[in-house]
């Protein structure tokens, strides 16, 4: 099964991914991560007006095969957490790059997302080419 990754996206080596509208990023983790993961059934996010710093530890994802912690890719704080993914984790494998979204951070240093993957980059990086 050929994986998407879309090009609106920013992706990080441990498997997150960031779109950015404004000053606003959702970040979630893609169908890499996903597939991956196996059967996901429990998920852990930050509470509303949390703050998050680039490169740390947010959360954590759990599947039947491991328990993995998931990385900011920027620096903010938190404005909306996806309620529905954590009442149905499962969400995240049905429709990672839409009601899969785990947060939704207000930037405090927009720049940041340049430093993540394109689209391209990463699909070369993990399908190892």
């Amino acid at each position: 099964m050929a994986l998407d990754y879309p090009t609106d996206l920013k992706y990080l080596d441990s498997h997150e991914y960031v779109r950015v509208e404004g000053d606003t990023a959702t970040i979630g983790i893609s169908a890499f991560a996903v597939d991956q993961l196996g059967d996901i059934v429990f998920v852990e996010l930050p509470d509303v007006d949390e703050t998050l710093e680039k490169g740390e530890t947010f959360g954590t994802v759990e599947s039947v095969k491991a328990v993995e912690d998931m990385y900011s890719p920027v620096s903010g704080k938190v404005i909306e957490q996806n309620s529905a993914v954590v009442d149905a984790p499962e969400t995240i494998a049905e429709d990672p790059y839409g009601k899969g979204w785990l947060l939704k951070v207000e930037l405090s240093n927009p720049e940041e997302v340049n430093d993540a993957l394109s689209a391209d980059e990463y699909r070369a990086k993990v399908e190892g080419q």
